[in-house]
């Protein structure tokens, strides 16, 4: 038994050389079809000492475990993973096979979150494990998001050295970014607090897949959150992205409800989400339950992972969105994906002063005062110091 956390994780595997194993999963498979069989050859190969960690949010079920981060709710019977791949019951207890198990790690411009109301031209430290709870036809980070923890090749970065390693890169911030961060929850949660201990500020650029009660226990650790909404109309999250739409509304006005600031991406899709009046539907929800301040993006498709007989979302599909959201009464609404597009830029709603002019990553000019338009003195949301 190798003790992790609060809890002992099965090791068999390491009373026999690996050929043992496959050789009696072989016979299994013969005798039981191949069910318990492959599960419990699952667990044994998944579970490393290194990245294995108590996970939060779960309860026992019967001869199982019934993991409670996100709408999916999976139900795992010993050795089994939920769907998103990194979460494991290993002897009556749920685990998580990714904490610390950092497989991307980058010095990113805040700009390429897409985040535009905090510290613009400032980077952001981004890191990222295996795995996904959701499976979006369109996905761009698929080889990240789809895998299997130990497809991919990792380093331990434990959050204390995540930190100190984004203070020695001068980083303004952390960012859990890339795949889905709801998934590696825990590692997230103590990278942040630590984070906010050494001023560092927090991002999460989720598809906002997660329950009420863990979202609401790492609100008071974050700074800013971006959330996908990937459409508006319940069964293109069925069919396309691989799930519900009614908890991501949710998701997104416990935010809106909280001190965490709130920007949203909306990734319009050729033929599938594009169209004006899912476009002035999602406008007029963002205006109406989270507020007309809320930054919105309609960010360019390309072809990638499933999606590749759709051509690229034409940039004039972008600007006619933005000019339907801001008739909606939204204030702050951006192209994504277009480099060069004035729908890059922040303007005053007030009295329509460039504020911030964008270009691609780079900010060229930045004229606010204090978090204040100069020639106006209009308050921009934000946090701008």
């Amino acid at each position: 038994m190798i003790p992790t956390g609060k809890h002992p994780v099965s090791r068999r595997a390491a009373l026999f050389f690996p050929g043992f194993w496959l050789a009696l999963t072989a016979a299994l498979c013969l005798f039981w079809g191949g069910g318990y069989a492959s599960r419990f050859l699952l667990s044994i190969n998944t579970t490393s000492s290194s990245f294995v960690h108590d996970a939060l949010f779960w309860t026992r079920r019967c001869r199982g475990v019934l993991c409670q981060l996100c709408p999916k709710q999976c139900f795992l019977p010993e050795g089994a993973k939920g769907q998103c791949r990194v979460r494991i019951n290993s002897g009556g207890y749920l685990h998580t096979l990714v904490y610390g198990r950092a497989a991307a790690v980058h010095v990113d411009p805040i700009e390429k979150k897409p985040i535009f109301h905090l510290l613009p031209g400032s980077k952001a430290f981004s890191i990222a494990t295996a795995g996904c709870n959701l499976n979006c036809d369109f996905c761009q980070n698929w080889t990240l998001s789809q895998a299997n923890p130990e497809q991919l090749p990792a380093d331990y970065l434990a959050p204390e050295a995540a930190v100190q390693a984004a203070l020695q890169s001068r980083s303004r911030s952390i960012a859990y970014t890339y795949s889905e961060p709801v998934v590696f929850y825990e590692y997230m949660l103590e990278t942040a607090r630590l984070a906010h201990q050494a001023g560092l500020y927090n991002i999460m650029i989720s598809a906002g897949y997660i329950q009420p009660e863990p979202l609401k226990r790492l609100l008071p650790y974050l700074d800013v959150i971006k959330i996908d909404l990937k459409g508006f109309d319940p069964r293109y999250y069925r069919t396309v992205v691989g799930g519900e739409l009614s908890p991501v509304l949710r998701t997104l006005k416990i935010i809106a409800n909280s001190h965490v600031q709130l920007e949203v991406v909306n990734l319009m899709v050729p033929s599938w989400n594009d169209s004006a009046p899912q476009v002035r539907a999602l406008a007029q929800w963002v205006r109406d339950e989270l507020g007309p301040e809320t930054p919105l993006f309609f960010s360019r498709f390309s072809p990638g992972f499933r999606m590749l007989n759709l051509p690229a979302t034409p940039a004039e599909t972008l600007r006619q969105a933005r000019r339907l959201a801001l008739a909606e009464g939204l204030r702050f609404v951006y192209v994504g994906n277009v480099t060069g597009d004035e729908g890059e830029n922040t303007n005053c709603p007030q009295c329509g002063q460039l504020l911030i002019h964008r270009e691609g990553f780079v900010v060229l000019e930045n004229h606010l005062r204090a978090g204040h338009c100069p020639h106006c003195d209009a308050k921009i949301p934000g946090i701008w110091k």
